[in-house]
């Protein structure tokens, strides 16, 4: 697509006219939304799979290309500014645009701070990262007036307490002109709530949302033409074993659910169901419900949150992983959540006890391996056969890529711009790598006898990964061994600690012989106790004899095929490993370039940049090996906006499986989600400003809002009141991660960010706050850092303050970290780690008597302690503040040059130390024997005749005592 796209009206009616610009947008639905953005502020949701960095990186290019702008990039992360950056160069050079600059990315390691304010005056594109930005903003090293505009990614991120959500306010408050558009592909989190888009719009400061759902009519004639993909939809039956599975986890997963709604019964379980259970997002919705009481909930309750992760994980391993690697993850999850070996502890995961869970063990441990009986008179029950069954997807996987091969030798070759190449998409890495090993395995035989089969058999010669689940094994049975002498050497010693530590009085084991127990359920728990469980009912770990382990490594032994290629690897490390190898020697012969249209290409699903792949790998042929409903779309994207390029699609998945239930679940959300959207978006109440920016009001009312005094009569402001500086608060940059300095931003103080070396934040002259979370906290008291903070402060101010602030979506109680404390009675003890924390405290404040401590719900409420403390002060020097606790910062000078206003110390603080901790020795007295006494020499050789006109009789004889005392006499 070739338009001028109003670069020219970009750059100002005084530039002269400049050619048009080159943009790749050729979807009608792309043309019309870049028209939208072009025309007016506003916040745009697209479906995920439409192409939203194409769609910004053209956008950046209309404005780069006209020169004379200054663009700021808010929210991208490193990946999204590696696409930037390459689109912005790629398409200078299609356009030939002289004025274009490209993105300039500024975060810590990239530039300095003059070489930042360089690079601003310059003007450009430019990525920054959050912290850096809002400090400049703050600083006027980036003035916001200079601003051309601003582009916010990631919009559904942005909360009232978010870094964005301050950087904007200051760009709005600043500049009324600059344009400001934000983007998302995600809705769901602006769907959840009340009100949650008119909330999201709030925190941008924008008026508009433009929706684009895949079912918007422009997208989808853009989408549903002539040139649509061709699809083939392969349905893959589970296995019966991979069935059972499946079914015995999901009924865990439901009776777990039903075991925390009954043991929570307060909180809204609504949407606690197996269908939710399903989603990524689960996790995150039981810990937002049970995180503000989880000091409170019962242990029971957090190890079942914790079993549904693991459970859910299940899920989607049976489904992923090998049969081999499953039944490896298993004997981790059992270990992991079974007591230790020769414990006496009961507290096995519930899930443990259930009949389905035996199904999961049992049918895992069948898919690899198997009992078999020898016939004869060697017949033994420890012979075990291998099984090692392969996943249904492989087969179709082997077809589908035998059916590519015939059509591409019997069908003439398409004359088209694709390449022919095979792609094929997974999930993740750890996929990649199996279908990978199962490529290049599939067609080797692992041959017993060594001898060459004469005739060819089409059944015994198809696919197989035979080879690679017998190498799988063969690790497996290793791992296993040494996996049980791990957890027999422990069980001896635990067994030997418990021995040493028993009480006589318990040698009596079980209940008297006359009485009967009597267990809940009647005979469940004997029924329960059988083989494969322990005495309590619960899954006992399996391991294999000696004999059966034998049995299986002598049928799954290398064979002179598989000894050949392990030696030819082994050869091949040793050879990248020598010191003295050329790798540049020989390279002909290890190295060679392939046609594109030979080469089968794996990659994982990456969002976004599988645009990247689509385009730079030109696929005729694309197998979904697992589905995904953001990459259809980009299939879609691909081969509508490409009228030479033909593709067929291969959709793989499980029939009546979990991955199934995910994808049509996952569909089936963004659609209610964009369809809540527009229903909010049709009632939606309009936020009215004095102008379409929202503009402040007039400076005298609003400086007006900022005093707490009453102006009786409604009278106005004298002027040299109404000439006044608002309350200024000078803030350490290092405090910008918190969202504290942008709620007192938004109260209307002044932040001034300094370099502090001495507290967090100066509130006047006096006044200076040292401000901790509860894990900053602990994490203080341990390093001993938080001592000399406070000895800092009370060095260079007279009121120093520790404000200790909780989390708003967490209790307000020192309860939840008591097992964060670190100390030893923790362990045993629920509230020790707590009482621990207050001893501390305790400590501090016996060090400290005159150190303020305050104690916050939330920033919130951190931002209006902060203003009441304000309300009666003076406003801080920033100079000052800054050179507090550097070197030199104790020259010559008045005392009143300090920051604190304090008089510098009179006395070495460390004798006035050792001399507080004499008895007899007060606060009140001390200043008194520090001016008679020269050191503490003369101190302890004073009488008390001496001592009692300075401190008090009584007060004389227990100094006089205290440094009498012999010890070596009293000892």
């Amino acid at each position: 697509m070739s338009a001028a796209a109003g670069a020219a009206a970009a750059a100002g009616t005084s530039q002269p006219p400049v050619q048009p610009v080159k943009l790749s947008l050729p979807l009608v639905y792309q043309q019309k939304l870049f028209e939208e953005l072009r025309a007016e502020d506003e916040l745009v949701v697209l479906a995920r799979g439409l192409g939203l960095m194409r769609l910004v990186t053209n956008l950046l290019h209309s404005y780069d290309a006209a020169g004379g702008n200054l663009i700021v990039v808010v929210g991208a992360d490193d990946r999204e500014n590696a696409w930037i950056g390459e689109a912005l160069a790629e398409h200078a050079a299609i356009s030939m645009t002289p004025r274009a600059r490209g993105l300039t990315l500024v975060n810590t390691e990239s530039a300095s701070v003059g070489a930042r304010e360089k690079l601003y005056a310059a003007g450009g594109i430019f990525s920054i990262t959050s912290r850096i930005l809002v400090v400049d903003m703050l600083t006027g090293m980036l003035n916001p007036e200079s601003v051309t505009g601003m582009i916010v990614l990631h919009a559904d991120r942005v909360t009232a307490t978010s870094l964005e959500a301050f950087i904007l306010r200051i760009y709005r408050q600043k500049n009324k002109a600059g344009f400001l558009k934000a983007f998302s592909d995600n809705p769901d989190p602006l769907a959840a709530g009340f009100s949650p888009l008119a909330a999201t719009l709030r925190n941008l400061f924008l008026r508009k949302v433009s929706l684009w759902p895949r079912f918007h009519v422009h997208v989808a004639q853009s989408l549903e033409g002539k040139k649509k993909a061709e699809v083939v939809e392969l349905e893959v039956p589970m296995t019966e074993s991979m069935r059972a599975i499946q079914n015995a986890v999901m009924e865990c997963v439901e009776v777990s659910i039903q075991e925390l709604k009954k043991g929570n019964p307060g909180l809204d379980m609504e949407g606690w169901n197996l269908d939710s259970a399903l989603l990524k997002s689960f996790d995150v919705m039981v810990r937002r419900q049970l995180e503000p009481n989880w000091h409170r909930v019962s242990w029971k309750t957090k190890q079942i949150v914790g079993d549904l992760t693991v459970l859910r994980g299940m899920l989607r391993s049976v489904l992923a992983l090998d049969a081999v690697s499953f039944l490896q993850q298993l004997d981790t999850i059992h270990a992991a959540h079974a007591p230790a070996p020769g414990s006496a502890r009961q507290t096995q995961s519930p899930w443990l006890f259930l009949d389905a869970a035996e199904t999961i063990f049992s049918e895992a441990k069948r898919r690899v391996y198997a009992s078999a009986q020898r016939p004869g008179p060697d017949a033994s029950i420890d012979a075990l056969r291998p099984v090692l069954e392969e996943q249904p997807k492989w087969a179709v996987l082997a077809d589908v890529l035998d059916e590519i091969d015939r059509d591409l030798l019997l069908e003439p070759p398409a004359r088209d711009d694709s390449n022919g190449t095979i792609l094929i998409m997974c999930s993740d890495a750890d996929t990649c790598r199996q279908l990978r090993d199962y490529l290049q395995t599939m067609h080797v035989k692992p041959r017993v006898e060594n001898k060459v089969e004469e005739f060819y058999d089409p059944e015994r010669d198809r696919p197989s990964a035979a080879f690679m689940m017998r190498r799988k094994l063969r690790s497996y049975l290793r791992w296993k061994r040494e996996f049980a002498q791990v957890s027999a050497q422990l069980f001896a010693e635990n067994q030997r600690a418990v021995s040493g530590a028993v009480d006589p009085r318990l040698g009596r084991r079980g209940p008297p012989p006359s009485k009967r127990r009597r267990v809940r359920g009647g005979g469940a728990v004997g029924a329960g106790a059988g083989p494969g469980r322990l005495e309590n009912g619960s899954i006992a770990q399996y391991f294999e004899k000696p004999g059966e382990v034998a049995e299986l490594m002598a049928e799954v032994q290398i064979t002179a095929g598989e000894d050949k290629e392990e030696e030819e690897g082994l050869e091949a490390v040793r050879q990248r490993d020598g010191a003295a190898a050329d790798p540049l020697e020989d390279m002909d012969d290890y190295y060679r370039l392939y046609d594109m249209q030979d080469l089968v290409v794996i990659h994982p699903y990456e969002g976004d940049q599988d645009e990247h792949v689509l385009e730079e790998v030109r696929p005729r042929y694309i197998i979904m090996y697992e589905p995904d409903a953001a990459f259809i779309r980009r299939v879609e994207v691909y081969r509508s906006s490409h009228n030479d390029r033909n593709v067929r699609v291969y959709f793989l998945y499980y029939g009546g499986s979990v991955e199934e239930q995910r994808y049509l679940s996952a569909v089936r959300r963004e659609k209610d989600a964009f369809t809540k959207l527009i229903k909010e978006r049709a009632s939606m109440a309009l936020t009215l400003a004095a102008d379409a920016h929202g503009a402040a009001d007039d400076p005298q009312e609003a400086f007006l809002r900022t005093l707490n005094t009453r102006i009786a009569g409604g009278g106005r402001l004298a002027a040299p009141a109404a000439t006044a500086q608002p309350p200024r608060v000078v803030v350490d940059v290092r405090e910008f991660r918190s969202p504290l300095p942008s709620l007192l931003h938004g109260r209307g103080l002044v932040v001034v960010p300094c370099m502090l070396t001495v507290g967090d934040y100066v509130l006047s002259p006096t006044v200076c706050v040292e401000r901790k979370s509860v894990g900053d906290l602990i994490s203080s008291f341990k390093d001993g850092r938080l001592y000399a903070q406070c000895e800092a402060m009370f060095q260079h101010y007279r009121h120093p303050a520790l404000l200790i602030e909780f989390d708003q979506n967490k209790s307000f109680t020192l309860e939840p970290f008591a097992d964060l404390s670190g100390s030893a009675g923790s362990v045993s003890a629920a509230h020790a780690g707590a009482a621990d924390l207050q001893g501390k405290l305790v400590l501090l404040t016996l060090a400290f008597p005159k150190l303020r401590i305050l104690w916050s719900s939330s920033p919130y409420e951190s931002a209006e302690i902060f203003e009441r403390l304000k309300s009666l002060e003076g406003e801080p020097d920033p100079v000052a503040a800054a050179r507090a606790g550097l070197d030199g910062d104790e020259a010559e000078g008045a005392p009143s040059q300090r920051p604190g206003g304090a008089a510098p110390p009179a006395f070495n603080p460390v004798p006035q130390d050792m001399l507080a901790n004499v008895p007899g020795v007060t606060p009140n007295n001390m200043a008194s024997i520090a001016l008679e006494a020269e050191n503490i020499k003369e101190v302890a050789n004073m009488t008390e005749d001496e001592l009692g006109p300075l401190v008090g009789r009584e007060a004389a004889r227990k100094i006089c005592g205290f440094f009498a005392k012999d010890l070596l006499e009293d000892g």
